[in-house]
């Protein structure tokens, strides 16, 4: 598995795009036969796709607090401050209290991560993450007996998110997990991307990556992580929950009652436009689908 062996990393310290992604390239051909990439077994993206470039992933996103349209994170979330940042951990935790952003980085094992990311308004990307797995910030505070979710809150900042004067949700954003979906290797908050700090528009400082889930799963710019027995809040879920179910798991068999999730758009350079079939938990059905063994997944959307 490849480690990224500082906390942070400057623009100065990331290898060219170009050259890594020739680089994903080599490798991706001479590990096909044996099921591997570049971050290890079940760790890259389905298939050995290729990442999309920096400039795709950082210019076509959503992040409501900055505007509805996929450009306006990019155009508007230059306002964010993200130092200082301070995380709050309470709940049902051993040692609740408020960290500081650099002290959870200085502390964490970083790794690169490539995950394909499907939205659930039926697009798709192709991203190399970096972070740390979610179970091990779990570990580092102590989950306590009896809790069974995690619920997660982004920042409410109206001064610097000019999306917030609009009630397109009940803000702040609010997501959750699922207690062993939170504790699944595949789980992370990520700190960054093509080895760069986070932009802003993809939710600097640190933001959840659940990569069999719709996108809107993985909350961004995290201010608060609570431990709790009861299934928490979800934003989408407030605001139309015949749309939006709370475990929002990728299924092609279960459309949007606005549209089929049968296929997905693909963005990327010379693909912006092409169709392809989605596959259940976006792909990742081999490491996951134990955790919904006996469920009805047409009903617990």
């Amino acid at each position: 598995m490849h480690r990224l062996t500082t906390p942070k990393f400057r623009d100065r310290d990331v290898t060219d795009e170009a050259a890594y992604l020739n680089r994903r390239q080599l490798i991706a051909g001479a590990t096909a036969g044996l099921g591997l990439g570049l971050a290890g077994p079940s760790l890259a993206a389905p298939q050995g796709l290729e990442p999309n470039t920096f400039e795709e992933i950082t210019n076509y996103n959503n992040y409501y607090e900055f505007g509805t349209g996929k450009r306006d994170p990019a155009e508007n979330a230059h306002t964010l401050t993200t130092s200082p940042w301070t995380v709050k951990i309470d709940g049902m935790v051993d040692r609740p209290g408020d960290y500081q952003i650099e002290d959870i980085i200085g502390k964490a094992q970083i790794e690169e991560r490539i995950y394909r990311l499907r939205c659930v308004e039926a697009w798709s990307m192709v991203i190399p993450w970096n972070g740390f797995t979610l179970a091990s910030l779990l570990d580092r505070v102590g989950v306590q007996s009896g809790a069974k979710y995690v619920a997660f809150q982004t920042l409410e900042r109206p001064s610097e998110m000019p999306g917030l004067r609009y009630p397109v949700l009940r803000w702040p954003y609010r997501e959750g997990l699922r207690l062993d979906e939170a504790m699944h290797p595949l789980t992370i908050m990520a700190t960054g991307l093509y080895g760069k700090d986070l932009p802003n528009q993809n939710g600097a400082p640190l933001r959840l990556v659940v990569p069999w889930k719709y996108g809107f799963k993985g909350i961004k710019s995290i201010v608060r992580i609570t431990l709790q027995a009861d299934e928490p809040f979800t934003s989408w879920n407030d605001a139309n929950a015949r749309e939006y179910g709370f475990y929002s798991n990728v299924n092609p068999r279960v459309d949007h009652p606005r549209w089929s999730q049968a296929t997905e758009r693909v963005i990327g350079s010379g693909l912006f436009g092409s169709r392809r079939e989605t596959e259940m938990f976006n792909g990742y059905g081999d490491e996951v689908a134990s955790l919904y063994a006996g469920m009805d997944l047409s009903e617990n959307y």
